[in-house]
């Protein structure tokens, strides 16, 4: 198809298609520069999201930046799409479409009705021409519910993933993260580990104890041990206590090959984690991370920026009615997103369009130690995420996982946006916080009890 021109500055500045084009005109960042896509200055980028306001949103229908013929997620793209959805924007621009985002005829539910006739690109497109206001105002309007055993996603609610990683997988440095997080209110998305190993005689050592930890407390929450898909399956077979089924996905077929996995695949997943009914309100169970820079790390981004793609693999998770998703913002490093400002821009972006396309967004709020960024702009962004709505971020001891060594929020960080923006837990978690004894009601917030409740303290003085 043809190419685009944009007379800008005095210059005629030309991109030769549609990828060139969203290349060009994304916000800076260091893995476009990786990848020799980025525009070369701050005037071709102008150029280019003069131009990309202008591409009519149908073409994102006609010209496929990942060819049709070589990817499966592509093709998932295309033929999921459903034109009856797209109808009442198929008119618009990118530019006209980002007024309609903006405007009074974007509520809650023409959003929601709007998202399976939106495509990925099309997400992403007009995200590169918004402010980090115009992200943190969309987004806020769009809610995405999701359920297992607790509710997550309702408006005036923000919950956290329980995150206690162990470097050596110990039962007690877990359980005593546990018990940190649960006594400040963390834990509602779920109780999550990274293993240390994958092998699956630990894996299941890791969920029988997840598991009887929740069975014992009564706690309406959900755990995940976050193995690859084939072993949750293989847990599964073995009547393993299973309840999220996780994986790592990304953009494109070749990145998600180089993690060992497929549509198929995930399907099959799916399939098995619905066999065991383990939800009580619902039955979402998928869990998926994502990141922008995981294509281009595994040289399997087609030419594609690095945010574009990230927003592709949003198409795989919300194939699979996930309970949970988590761009992991900063944790690729550097090389992709090389400091503070360019991680806050890349976390809303991902939460925007992740929302936009009707999936559960939440975020791992967090830089490598070698980036350049630190705890204040973890405080920005996480700010930033609760005013726009974000379903859940992270609940990990001190904000520094010592497993995966690694800077992200804390059961503190949590509770400060949680009281500074009015936010709950999710409905049934708040109902056994209060039960505990956990967190009271002060002038209808909740605050800290100020005791361990009883139901707690053998457990305690166990650990100390």
């Amino acid at each position: 198809m043809a190419g685009f021109t944009q007379v800008a500055g005095g210059h005629h500045w030309r991109f030769e298609d549609l990828r060139e084009l969203m290349a060009k005109a994304s916000p800076a960042r260091s893995g476009d520069c990786l990848a020799g896509i980025a525009a070369q200055s701050d005037a071709e980028r102008a150029a280019a999201q003069m131009a990309l306001a202008d591409v009519p949103l149908k073409r994102f229908l006609e010209e496929a930046l990942v060819p049709y013929e070589a990817d499966e997620v592509t093709r998932l793209i295309i033929d999921s799409h459903d034109r009856a959805a797209f109808a009442p924007v198929s008119h618009l621009t990118v530019g006209s479409f980002r007024d309609w985002l903006l405007g009074e005829q974007a509520t809650e539910q023409s959003l929601r009705a709007l998202a399976p006739g939106l495509t990925p690109e099309m997400a992403a497109a007009v995200s590169k021409i918004m402010r980090v206001q115009d992200l943190v105002l969309v987004a806020q309007k769009i809610r995405v519910v999701t359920a297992f055993r607790n509710t997550v996603g309702l408006r005036g609610r923000m919950s956290t993933r329980l995150q206690p990683n162990h470097p050596t997988d110990a039962a007690a440095g877990i359980a005593a993260s546990v018990l940190d997080g649960l006594l400040y209110g963390n834990g509602d998305a779920m109780i999550g580990i990274n293993p240390a190993t994958d092998s699956l005689g630990a894996i299941g050592e890791l969920l029988k104890m997840l598991d009887g930890v929740i069975q014992r407390y009564g706690i309406p929450t959900q755990s995940c041990v976050l193995t690859h898909v084939t072993s949750s399956i293989a847990a599964i077979e073995r009547g393993l206590p299973l309840d999220l089924v996780f994986q790592s996905i990304a953009g494109t077929q070749a990145a998600n090959e180089s993690f060992g996995i497929s549509l198929s695949v995930l399907q099959e997943g799916y399939e098995a984690g619905l066999s065991l009914k383990r939800g009580t309100v619902g039955q979402n169970l998928m869990y998926f991370e994502t990141g922008q820079g995981s294509a281009l790390s595994a040289n399997a981004h087609h030419g594609v920026d690095q945010q574009t793609c990230e927003a592709r693999a949003y198409a795989v998770a919300r194939h699979f009615n996930p309970f949970l998703v988590n761009t992991v913002v900063g944790f690729i490093g550097p090389e992709y997103l090389y400091n503070g400002k360019q991680i806050i821009r890349a976390g809303l972006e991902d939460h925007f369009c992740g929302k936009l396309l009707g999936v559960p967004m939440g975020c791992d709020i967090c830089y490598t130690n070698h980036a350049e960024a630190d705890q204040d702009d973890m405080d920005m962004l996480l700010t930033l995420l609760g005013v726009a709505g974000i379903n859940f971020i992270m609940g990990i001891p001190g904000s520094d996982d010592v497993m995966l060594n690694y800077q992200t929020t804390s059961f503190h960080d949590a509770l400060y946006a949680r009281q500074a923006l009015g936010l709950k837990p999710a409905p049934e978690f708040e109902a056994w916080l209060a039960h505990t004894g956990i967190l009271r009601q002060d002038g209808g917030r909740l605050q800290l009890g100020r005791d361990v409740p009883p139901a707690f303290r053998p457990a305690l003085a166990h650990l100390g």
